[in-house]
């Protein structure tokens, strides 16, 4: 007598987009997962590499559940048509070229996830694994070991789609869907969404995500360009982004990153504004700058604990509660924020100095 499949407890979404290369590993890793009903939902964006081929022949070769969809190319529309076209009551989504190293990470991680949701307020929580980055050299690296325990904050920003985004279908359906703009900012704003009308929940596993595109584009490359996005979005500064949006590569194009283009760019649109209104970003964005000064004084613990050899994660954070008890009250002001701006002015223009010179 064939028994019935039982329902799937778990929907996982997998935006694609040429990425015919990572998905044998991402679906190795979720057949090895233990104790949980899960279906996988790949969505394509229109791949010329054979990713949906890949998809399906790994699917019957790993005996998974797996649908596979394929609509316009856009992370947010692909995000949000795999969220549609599952059935589970929880959904995660994930990224290609993540991995969990814990056969029993989804269980773990889905039990702890149905507890926070039986608590008081637990109809808005959503959970993320513990980032760790898979790198192709194992020597250690302080600037990494700074993210991975920098994504295990629950902070403004330090969300992202590479640790994993577990949410309950009806929480995505209130403060969903992804926002398809800027196109590479979908996870990100959505996961600022949760901050504000729910909660975060690190979830007792982790989650390897591949470094491939700091590793390609380059680490300070990448975070410099990472920093002015983040702003420019707090801005809500939609011309820079239409102007932008073609010098962001899809992960499967990624290559060594010019950010003479990018920044050249953005100093014309800057200077294409009347005084006053350039005067007038300059003064948010020392704002939205010193909002973000306590990640100095938590450097210093990070640097602190990295030279102990402590886990990411682990360790105390001494200077960022300092921090948070003085200094954040000390320059949570106008001088605060003009002090930020000039000194974000400085580094705006001898971070584009340094990339003319290195492009020469």
């Amino acid at each position: 007598m064939q028994h019935p499949t039982p329902a799937p407890e778990l929907t996982i979404i997998v935006p694609v987009y040429n990425e015919a290369a990572t998905l044998a590993g991402l679906f190795a890793s979720l057949a090895c997962q233990q104790g949980i009903s899960c279906e996988i939902v790949v969505s394509d964006g229109g791949s010329g590499d054979g990713s949906v081929a890949t998809a399906e022949r790994l699917s019957e070769q790993y005996g998974l559940k797996v649908s596979v969809i394929s609509g316009e190319k856009g992370r947010a529309l692909q995000l949000n048509a795999g969220a549609a076209a599952g059935s589970a009551p929880v959904l995660l989504f994930l990224h290609a070229d993540s991995r969990f190293p814990d056969p029993l990470a989804l269980r773990k991680g889905l039990d702890r996830f149905t507890a926070a949701c039986c608590e008081p307020g637990g109809d808005a929580v959503a959970g993320h694994f513990a980032l760790r980055f898979s790198r192709s050299t194992t020597a250690p690296s302080l600037p990494y070991y700074f993210y991975e325990c920098k994504a295990r904050l629950h902070r403004p920003e330090c969300t992202h789609g590479d640790q994993g985004f577990l949410i309950a279908r009806s929480f995505f359906n209130r403060i969903g869907p992804f926002p398809p703009f800027p196109p590479m900012l979908a996870e990100t704003l959505l996961a600022e969404r949760v901050r504000e009308q729910g909660k975060w929940l690190l979830l007792p596993a982790e989650i390897c995500t591949s470094a491939r595109r700091f590793e390609s584009e380059g680490l300070y490359q990448r975070q410099v360009m990472n920093a002015i996005l983040m702003n420019c979005a707090s801005l809500g500064w939609e011309r820079f982004f239409h102007a932008t949006a073609g010098l962001y590569r899809p992960q499967s194009q990624t290559a060594g990153l010019d950010l003479t283009s990018f920044l050249d760019t953005t100093t014309d649109l800057i200077r294409q504004m009347p005084l006053k209104s350039r005067l007038a970003f300059w003064y948010a964005t020392g704002a939205y700058v010193r909002g973000n000064a306590w990640q100095l004084a938590f450097f210093l613990d990070v640097r602190r604990n990295f030279r102990r050899g402590l886990g990411p994660g682990e360790g105390s954070t001494r200077f960022l509660n300092r921090y948070d008890r003085l200094g954040e009250p000390l320059i949570d002001n106008a001088v605060g924020r003009l002090a930020a701006a000039l000194l974000t002015w400085c580094w705006f223009h001898l971070t584009r100095l340094h990339a003319r010179q290195h492009t020469i």
